[in-house]
């Protein structure tokens, strides 16, 4: 056998031993996320090993099965917290999505916030409590809250509106007990949108406030 199918082989026998190895109340969630994470984890660690060993193919093949496990470990994690966040959020308007190596939770500003208003909504702030306890069961993080507009008015404008009510949130969640020093308030104005701002319904869609949970390697 050659080190580079050694390495894949150490690489999937991480991702399935550790997505079998399962706590029971997560026994039906999907692990493809898990299996993700092993072979990102596995690309990166063959690359570092690589470059850090002498020989090239023993220090990829080592860094391809540490970086599997480790990758396996934080998509294991990531499916059990998007897992508990889709339990615990119960506005069907919020949308979590689990990438394999971040969950980035979307919460559009017409359900958070008034017309021009940077006052989350109480029954809005129910739900950004329950997503604070979820980050605090979950520590090994870091938290992006970022804030979206539509291209309506001056640019300026809508940075400082995004950046604002990214604060706001992220004032709801401290207040909920998630330490400062994990999170980071960023306003993005309307720079990204994710739908046409020539419709009504592509600028609803891009004003929004996106909460993004990046593990801790």
């Amino acid at each position: 056998m050659t080190r580079s199918k050694f390495a894949i082989g150490l690489t999937l026998s991480a991702g399935l031993m550790l997505s079998a190895c399962t706590d029971p109340e997560y026994a039906g969630i999907d692990r493809t996320n898990t299996k993700q994470g092993a072979a990102i984890g596995a690309a990166i660690g063959g690359i570092f090993g690589a470059a850090v060993s002498d020989d090239k193919g023993a220090g990829a093949i080592r860094g391809a099965a540490v970086g599997a496990g480790v990758g396996a470990l934080i998509g294991d994690d990531l499916d059990k917290q998007a897992t508990d966040l889709r339990r615990k959020v119960s506005n069907g308007n919020v949308v979590i999505t689990n990438t394999g190596d971040r969950l980035i939770v979307t919460l559009p500003q017409d359900i958070l916030f008034a017309t021009d208003s940077t006052f989350v909504r109480s029954d809005l702030q129910r739900d950004l409590r329950a997503i604070a306890g979820n980050l605090l069961a979950y520590p090994n993080s870091t938290i992006q809250i970022l804030g979206h507009t539509d291209n309506t008015g001056s640019a300026a404008y809508n940075q400082d509106l995004s950046l604002r009510r990214a604060q706001a949130v992220t004032a709801v969640l401290q207040d909920a007990g998630v330490p400062s020093s994990r999170m980071r308030a960023i306003g993005r104005g309307e720079d990204q949108p994710v739908a046409s701002n020539l419709t009504a319904e592509g600028r609803a869609q891009n004003r929004r406030v996106e909460i993004v949970i990046l593990p801790n390697a």
